[in-house]
């Protein structure tokens, strides 16, 4: 499963995917909206994405863990919007037959995503806002789709 959405996410719901009696291991990982980050007073994040493209980069993500681990139980759902504090933004399940595996397979998908899928984000902090990570690159990405 790979879904983004702008709907809460339920880690519980997207676990259950991966959960078969073959598999020894279930990992989630959740990222949440922390409330305090660089000294600054979090109100809420915004995330865009563009959608046809991000969904084609979590499914090849999901090929290289599958290619690198044989693991073919994983679910990524990644939310959009307006997300407050506390809110899940993020979970990606995965569900092996080792613990191992699941682990080095998460910690790859959870880095790949930030490095390939077109999704941005902009934290709205007390006094200002700020887009996080490479802002020039998705400038740039976003600039190509209305040549």
């Amino acid at each position: 499963m790979i879904h983004i959405t702008s709907e809460p996410l339920n880690p519980e719901h997207i676990t259950n995917i991966v959960k078969k009696n073959s598999n020894g291991a279930v990992l989630t990982f959740l990222g949440t909206t922390r409330g305090f980050s660089e000294g600054r007073n979090v109100l809420y994040l915004e995330y865009e994405a563009y959608q046809p493209m991000a969904q084609n980069m979590l499914l090849q993500i999901k090929s290289e863990v599958n290619a690198q681990w044989d693991i073919e139980d994983m679910a990524i759902a990644h939310r959009i919007g307006h997300l407050d504090v506390g809110d899940i933004s993020l979970v990606v399940a995965i569900g092996s037959p080792h613990r191992k595996e699941a682990l080095e397979a998460s910690e790859y998908a959870i880095d790949r995503i930030k490095q390939i899928v077109p999704i941005w984000k902009k934290e709205v902090f007390e006094g200002g806002e700020e887009w996080l990570g490479d802002e020039d690159k998705r400038k740039e990405f976003l600039k190509t789709l209305s040549d």
